[in-house]
């Protein structure tokens, strides 16, 4: 494997483990830092989830914007060198503002995924595009994995050693891509910075010219505040309908993420082979109905378990609809796209959350009319299939 492509899934892989290695400590460091109850630890916890995405939703754009002007190697290695300053800074802050302004800063430096995506998209030939793109959802998957469990083990150190651990994962994987990441942005390709398109509203109207795009985003969107099902309620979900320890809670999520890496990082690139991008969208989003559909009811949890790989076959979506739209634009837009499909991403993490969590709220709580704690899975299914509706009214010369 050539080092720059592996350099490239590196920095997905830590960019994931990044945020996974601080889950396990943050309750125990917001009230160590704050005072206070555990449940005043969860508000500001969802106020520091929440600033990051926001910020990642308006500054993805923007970066991937920069990276189609000025190249993919700059952007990416400043947010790599930005990224180990701000984990530095969590790390040594004892007030909750500046916990605060480094999960700021953080929404920024994570548009490495945008840059990323669209480094792989300028190496990839038309027919590698979804296989490579899985790669790097294999890579989250595996970052996914891998973060919490060592943020779990390093917590016992100390509410702030992961936070130096991930400092120290950055600042690698920086000097690595130092030495060996090449510039993919070539004169021919490389397109004058206009912040007309760069903030996150622009560049949706940007995108939205190209015909067929606008309803690619939107197909996007649906699917992604569905799926976000999984980390809004899941922890909640089982133990209310299973009982299941935070051990068990742990064991099933790095289940989960280990077969979504086996699905985009092996088995995607035959079945894109063998069925193409489009029908992989539809096929894949079939298996996550199938999922959703029993999840929504089911009452064991050895059951959810045996599931646990055909949910995992809807990680193909996400890819195929990714290579279908960067099929769609030009070589000096791809930073571009992947800033918006990032920014549309960070939104739903913003909306999903709150409206899966009041969802389970609503039919869990002690009174509820009808008790059915799988309720979100059906809301999911729902939007998803509203996705699913727009994706096959769009025309499949643009769709394919």
């Amino acid at each position: 494997m050539r080092l720059p492509f592996l350099f490239i899934l590196t920095t997905v892989m830590i960019d994931a483990m990044g945020v996974g290695l601080i889950m396990p400590i943050m309750p125990g460091l917001i009230v160590e830092v704050q005072g206070g109850s555990l449940a005043d630890a969860a508000l500001w916890g969802g106020i520091l989830a929440t600033s990051f995405a926001v910020m990642q939703f308006l500054f993805s754009p923007i970066l991937g914007n920069l990276s189609d002007a000025y190249g993919r190697r700059p952007v990416l290695l400043l947010s790599l060198f930005v990224m180990v300053l701000d984990y530095v800074l969590m790390a040594l802050a004892h007030t909750m503002w500046l916990l605060l302004l480094g999960r700021l800063i953080g929404g920024i430096t994570a548009a490495t995924h945008a840059t990323a995506g669209a480094y792989m998209a300028d190496v990839s030939d038309s027919k590698e595009k979804a296989a490579n793109f899985g790669m790097l959802g294999a890579a989250f998957g595996v970052g996914f994995v891998l973060g919490p469990l060592v943020g779990g083990l390093l917590g016992e150190l100390g509410t702030r050693a992961p936070f130096y651990a991930a400092a120290i994962l950055a600042a690698m994987n920086f000097t690595l891509g130092w030495f060996v990441m090449n510039e993919t942005v070539t004169d021919k390709t490389r397109r004058a910075f206009d912040w007309r398109r760069a903030h996150p509203f622009g560049a949706f109207r940007s995108m939205a010219r190209i015909p067929g795009i606008q309803r690619l985003l939107w197909v996007y969107f649906l699917y992604s505040v569905s799926i976000y099902v999984y980390p809004a309620i899941w922890s909640y979900f089982t133990e209310e309908r299973f009982n299941w320890s935070p051990q068990m809670i742990g064991v099933s999520l790095a289940i989960f993420g280990s077969m979504m890496a086996f699905v985009q990082g092996g088995l995607l690139r035959h079945v894109i082979r063998r069925f193409g991008e489009r029908n992989v969208v539809i096929y894949g989003q079939i298996f996550d109905f199938v999922g959703f559909s029993f999840l929504a009811f089911i009452t064991s949890g050895v059951l959810a378990l045996i599931l646990t790989p055909i949910t995992a076959m809807g990680a193909v979506v996400t890819p195929a609809l990714q290579a279908i739209m960067s099929k769609m634009v030009d070589d000096n837009q791809q930073g571009e796209l992947q800033g918006v499909m990032t920014a549309v991403n960070a939104l739903a993490m913003i909306i999903s959350p709150m409206m899966m969590a009041s969802v389970f709220a609503q039919f869990s709580r002690e009174g509820a009319p009808i008790y059915l704690p799988g309720a979100p899975f059906l809301v999911a299914l729902g939007l998803m299939g509203i996705g699913l509706f727009i994706f096959l009214r769009t025309k499949t010369s643009v769709a394919s």
